[in-house]
């Protein structure tokens, strides 16, 4: 019976669509700002008035899913927790997933997402790296390492086949891809 008690963790909140998009909202407005985030902002991102937000924020508040942050420059952050339901790796582990560019590591961008797409050839794997970051001085042909991430401790270096930049994503054809990557190299 073990089982069931696991299967209902953190991740397993059941978030309706609309809650679902107001934290959506809330994790990308607080990423750019890195402060807490008004309700009319959210508000207007969803096309909802303020007061649908507050009564929203409630509830996700009661899921422990947001913060309340009193005061002027007061509003809303995001907890851990938020992340976690919306299976966004957190920001301060996403930290901690290295990026290399051109070998050289780079500090300013965050891996947020890496997606190992589905490839309709065999021998041709791609992944695409979604960035929290400007990727502006990446380019094609750029070679890329990322990882090891924390949990799965995955490596992929790869060369930068193309870039989404509406969604900040690169695309890399995989060069090389391990798992755990944690072995000394030798």
């Amino acid at each position: 019976m073990k089982n069931n008690v696991e299967e209902q963790s953190m991740s397993s909140i059941e978030l309706t669509p609309s809650q679902k998009n107001i934290l959506q909202e809330l994790v990308n407005l607080y990423r750019e700002s890195e402060s807490a985030v008004k309700g009319e902002d959210i508000a207007d991102k969803v096309d909802r008035n303020p007061g649908t937000i507050r009564n929203q924020m409630q509830s996700l508040k009661a899921l422990q899913l947001v913060e309340g942050v009193p005061g002027p420059k007061g509003g809303y952050k995001p907890t851990a927790t938020a992340y976690d339901a919306l299976q966004i790796q957190e920001m301060d582990q996403a930290a901690n997933v290295p990026l290399k560019h051109n070998g050289d590591s780079v500090e300013d961008a965050n891996v947020e997402e890496i997606d190992l797409t589905s490839v309709h050839h065999p021998e041709e794997c791609r992944a695409e790296i979604k960035l929290q970051g400007s990727i502006a001085d990446f380019h094609e042909g750029d070679t890329i390492t990322v990882g090891p991430t924390p949990l799965s401790k995955l490596q992929i270096i790869g060369t930068i086949e193309g870039k989404d930049d509406t969604s900040n994503k690169l695309i890399l054809t995989i060069d090389d891809m391990r798992a755990p990557a944690e072995e000394p190299e030798h």
